[in-house]
């Protein structure tokens, strides 16, 4: 098994990855959860269907079973919310064709994500 060199994460069993999160040398992460959220499938929102979300990123949560929103400036987090939750293992989001956000979830399909005006 292949171990990380550094790590803000552990082990599906609790023991730890490794005691490092930083050396010299390697980049840190521009965002990160601690715990972590297991994050699955994340999309960029660009479509005019959500303008107060443009440019902002979706990213779901297996393990909470929600769906969180980064507002971002440049490439900075500057802000963190659930925007829906409830859910099961969120797997999946995609921003589709016609412009919805559609979030696929363990046992329960897939979701269209309707936009609050």
């Amino acid at each position: 098994m292949v171990r990380p060199t550094i790590s803000y994460g552990i082990n599906y069993n609790g023991t730890s990855l490794t005691d490092l999160t930083k050396k010299e040398g390697l980049e840190q992460p521009l965002w990160y959860w601690d715990p972590s959220i297991a994050p699955s499938g994340m999309t960029f929102v660009t479509s005019d269907k959500y303008p107060q979300w443009q440019g902002n990123l979706l990213v779901g949560s297996l393990k909470f079973g929600y769906v969180v929103m980064l507002t971002l400036n440049g490439n900075k987090v500057v802000k963190e919310e659930i925007v829906k939750d409830g859910l099961t293992r969120v797997r999946n989001i995609k921003q589709g064709p016609d412009g919805y956000i559609y979030i696929a979830v363990d046992g329960q399909g897939i979701y269209r994500l309707m936009p609050v005006n």
